[in-house]
């Protein structure tokens, strides 16, 4: 039998690099060469735990709908790995990183308002996390979870998830831990139990002090300053201490050269409502209205407009109107 061979396609692009393209059949070649082979699927396991690491990266100025299209044929492969046979050790890990990318989703789908979908994602990720058996990653879909409530209007609901995330994070320092606590502390102060809301932010600053390497690294899954005093800002915007929520607000612009968009809105935010606080109700919705006025469309709803129209509520006459025709636009 004489066997032939197709040629290697090669192509130069602009910058006079080799560029080769795949040989027809390969991927369906190794595809049943390895389903032929026992036990799992390792490299779609090892591609999608580096997945979870990628995606769990932040937004790093793309706009969430374009995050969530980047991730859409990984949660396809997640879909279909989940769903075939694995060894007791490689389920396990492929339950957390499934409870790590479905968690992310639910972070994405809060921040763009569509409340009702992140909580049915979170609540795929929490059924992750159980059956991974990881506390930690128990503790963080939790803490997480709790801010759906807590940004839109039910904290008595987020004070109930974030307990649970507390209870599952236990005394180790974690950054599940200490995001769980600060969630505590803003969903009390939202409720008016300022007694347990400072003992709350006591909580998570003490952990603070003892986080260190991955634990305070800048991603969704990591607590690091920035996202420490923009928790303390809206904490203590919500007890009313206003010296201390402004001090917050510096902290957090002054540990990044480049605040993410939502990120500079949501100080922003917390400083309108210190304004108003403080009984410059003009000022602060000029403030406010300005913010949302220069907000990219992709950022006009969700999370930062759920904090607009809180303040909007506790405005009255000519300040509240000028607040209320942006929100309009």
């Amino acid at each position: 039998m004489t066997l032939s061979f197709k040629p290697r396609i090669f192509f130069v692009v602009a910058d006079g690099s080799v560029v080769t393209t795949a040989l027809p059949g390969i991927a369906q070649a190794r595809e049943g060469i390895d389903g032929a082979l026992t036990g799992s699927r390792a490299g779609d396991l090892a591609y999608l735990e580096s997945a979870f690491e990628r995606h769990r990266g932040g937004y790093h100025g793309r706009a969430p709908d374009d995050v969530l299209s980047e991730m859409q044929a990984d949660l396809d492969l997640l879909g279909q790995v989940l769903n075939q046979p694995h060894p007791a050790g490689a389920r396990a890990d492929l339950a957390r990183t499934a409870a790590g990318i479905a968690g992310l989703v639910a972070i994405v789908q809060h921040d763009r308002g569509d409340k009702g979908d992140a909580f049915r994602w979170f609540a795929t990720a929490e059924k992750a996390a159980h059956e991974s058996g990881d506390r930690r990653m128990t503790a963080w879909v939790l803490a997480r979870h709790a801010m759906v409530p807590l940004n839109y209007g039910a904290p008595e609901a987020a004070v109930r998830i974030a307990s649970r995330a507390r209870r599952a994070a236990g005394r180790t320092p974690t950054a599940a831990g200490a995001l769980a606590a600060a969630v505590t502390a803003r969903s009390l102060a939202a409720i008016g139990d300022l007694r347990g809301a400072r003992m709350a932010v006591t909580d998570v600053r003490n952990l603070v002090e003892h986080l260190d390497g991955q634990e305070t690294a800048d991603t969704w899954f990591g607590y690091p300053g920035q996202k420490h005093f923009v928790h303390l800002s809206q904490a203590y915007t919500l007890l009313g201490d206003t010296e201390a929520a402004y001090a917050a607000q510096d902290n957090a612009l002054d540990l990044t050269d480049s605040p993410s968009v939502m990120t500079r809105a949501l100080i922003a935010m917390d400083t309108a409502a210190c304004l108003r606080l403080g009984g410059d109700l003009s000022a602060s919705a000029e403030m406010a209205t300005g913010i949302f006025d220069r907000l990219p469309v992709p950022y006009r709803d969700g999370l930062i407009r759920s904090r607009a129209e809180a303040l909007h509520q506790a405005l009255h006459g000519r300040p509240r109107d000028l607040l209320g025709q942006a929100l309009m636009t």
